[in-house]
């Protein structure tokens, strides 16, 4: 049976354990297997994006980068517990992420997208047998061709160290979410997908990270903290805002998290177009504040569509 298993991971054709990715939903895991390759602490790593996504839905042909982020954060896991032993229940704790994509990568085809990301993992951090943390750099194939680089690094926490660290925090919001902004501002059409509030200021470049917490997806399963996909999917949304620019392709990310984003808090959400690059892409950093300290920052690229 076991063999079976292993066989069934490593062939691409199924997806991995969703306790080995952090989600609850099957339906969630985007990660089909994995195999060794042939550098130490190397593997390559099989994703399918699918055609229908009821969060990252294709759009104008395209599929959404944030695919290509969320399979990146899933790898981190999956090779943490697969590959360095990390029990279940520990708890991880994302440093960074960034990537840097080509427009080819995000093209939709009539079958879903299939992606071999081969990871590499460097400085590999131990506290006496156990994982304690590393970086990792993915580059992203599909059919032969490498068409993203990308890469994060995390740590891991063992539950009463954790428990240490946050003590009892909530885990469900007992503020009611606001009202999100227009869906078309930010490339989306289901309000429900929204994470930015208007502030009362009405300010064009700050807004209020929207919570909610019964978001089937964004809160997979309770957690006492933001998830840093919905800080991503923050910046994401308040780059396309401030640049009036929604149907863009986000073709660049470099992101920092400096703490955790509590639920029980307002995180203000402030965005600033920064220039243009030499290829005519648009520049924009976006940062999340909470309590007057910094939360995260977030440097991203957008492409026009027909770019």
């Amino acid at each position: 049976m076991t063999a079976m298993l292993d066989s069934a991971l490593t062939a691409f054709t199924t997806t991995v354990p969703r306790q080995y990715v952090h989600r609850a939903a099957v339906s969630e895991v985007l990660l089909t297997g994995w195999r060794p390759a042939d550098a130490p602490h190397a593997f390559v790593v099989g994703s399918q994006w699918p055609r229908g996504h009821a969060l990252f839905a294709q759009s104008d042909g395209y599929q959404d980068p944030m695919l290509l982020a969320e399979s990146v954060r899933q790898t981190g896991a999956l090779l943490a517990h697969a590959e360095f032993g990390v029990e279940f229940g520990n708890q991880f704790l994302m440093g960074s992420m960034f990537f840097a994509a080509t427009a080819p990568l995000f093209v939709a085809t009539p079958v879903p997208t299939e992606v071999e990301l081969h990871a590499v993992c460097h400085d590999i951090v131990r506290r006496g047998e156990s994982f304690a943390g590393m970086r990792y750099e993915v580059t992203a194939m599909v059919d032969g061709a490498a068409l993203a680089t990308a890469g994060a690094t995390m740590s891991c926490i063992r539950p009463n160290v954790y428990r240490r660290l946050r003590g009892e925090r909530p885990t469900r919001c007992d503020r009611l979410p606001g009202l999100p902004i227009d869906p078309a501002l930010v490339g989306r059409t289901d309000p429900q997908h929204v994470v930015l509030s208007e502030l009362p200021d009405g300010a064009g470049n700050r807004w209020e990270l929207r919570v909610d917490c019964n978001h089937p997806i964004f809160f997979d399963h309770p957690v006492d903290h933001v998830p840093g996909m919905v800080l991503l999917e923050a910046a994401r949304q308040a780059a396309h805002a401030v640049t009036g620019m929604p149907d863009t392709l986000v073709i660049g990310l470099d992101s920092s998290f400096e703490r955790y984003a509590e639920l029980d808090e307002p995180c203000v959400v402030e965005a600033e177009p920064t220039g243009v690059d030499a290829a005519g892409d648009v520049q924009v950093r976006v940062r999340g504040l909470q309590s007057g300290g910094p939360v995260f920052d977030a440097r991203l690229t957008l492409r026009t569509r027909n770019h």
